[in-house]
């Protein structure tokens, strides 16, 4: 305590002072004693001002022309979103009228199993019964503690829902019962991927914000019931335990989920070799 107390009544170090002190007995500090250093001071403060009058001087002349490139700039930008926008939407026209004329072949040329391929090739919209799965990040997302059952990938905030948690989900689903799925209105297909760009997840390239609602076609109840005694269920599970993540699943009587986008259509050939079938 001595020593903060003789740090806060002596600020000013002793040999600072008694230097201070010599110079002041010399008549070296505070103002010059002599015309022509006052007039050379004088000089330098004009200087000094003279500079700096310029430059404001300069600056507010160029205000206007930096104004004005700025409102270019920004008119520029805006041209060039609103030639994005119209493009996505002329796009996603492009696709929605691809996918009717999909339908409209697989209503002509189908035949009898022509629903059935359009349900199972997701290019037709479907509605019926089913389920509603709704996943969230955890209140305070990087909290967590317990087992860990993504160990192995290496997550660093363990209450954020991941692209593999909805890998899990929607294959459990599939293998569950369900005969159509979506997730945040994406219809998903056989080549649908779901994948991460940093943070987001992708469903088809597409970002998605949380929360997670997917939607299952199938019988309801027996689909809730295989789905949480499946694996993929008590992995769901796990994650709501030991890191918060939120979940919810209710039985719904009618789902209605839209077409896929747009279906890559593929044709296979039998194969000609021989030993093959």
């Amino acid at each position: 305590m001595s020593l903060l107390t003789n740090v806060m009544d002596h600020s000013l170090d002793d040999g600072y002072a008694e230097a201070a002190a010599r110079r002041k007995a010399r008549g070296d500090g505070g103002m010059p004693r002599t015309l022509r250093a006052k007039l050379g001071l004088a000089a330098g403060l004009v200087l000094a001002g003279l500079v700096v009058t310029l430059g404001a001087a300069q600056a507010r002349v160029a205000a206007p022309a930096v104004a004005k490139e700025r409102e270019e700039l920004i008119d520029r930008i805006d041209r060039e979103t609103a030639a994005a926008d119209r493009l996505e939407k002329d796009v996603d026209d492009l696709r929605g009228e691809v996918g009717a004329r999909q339908r409209e072949a697989l209503r002509k040329h189908g035949g009898d199993q022509g629903e059935l391929v359009g349900l199972l090739s997701g290019a037709v919209a479907v509605h019926g019964p089913g389920v509603k799965l709704v996943v969230d990040d955890a209140k305070e997302a990087g909290q967590g503690g317990g087992n860990d059952p993504r160990r192995t990938s290496g997550f660093s905030d363990t209450g954020r829902v991941r692209d593999r948690d909805m890998q899990r989900v929607v294959n459990g689903l599939w293998q569950s019962g369900a005969e159509a799925v979506t997730i945040n209105g994406q219809r998903l297909t056989a080549l649908s991927a779901i994948r991460a760009a940093g943070d987001a997840i992708l469903v088809d390239n597409k970002p998605l914000v949380p929360p997670y609602t997917v939607l299952a076609v199938g019988d309801g109840d027996e689909l809730r019931a295989a789905f949480q005694d499946s694996a993929d269920g008590q992995y769901l599970k796990a994650l709501h335990e030991n890191f918060g993540i939120r979940t919810g699943m209710t039985v719904e009587d009618e789902v209605r989920l839209p077409a896929a986008p747009s279906v890559t259509v593929r044709t296979a050939q039998p194969s000609t070799e021989k030993g093959t079938t």
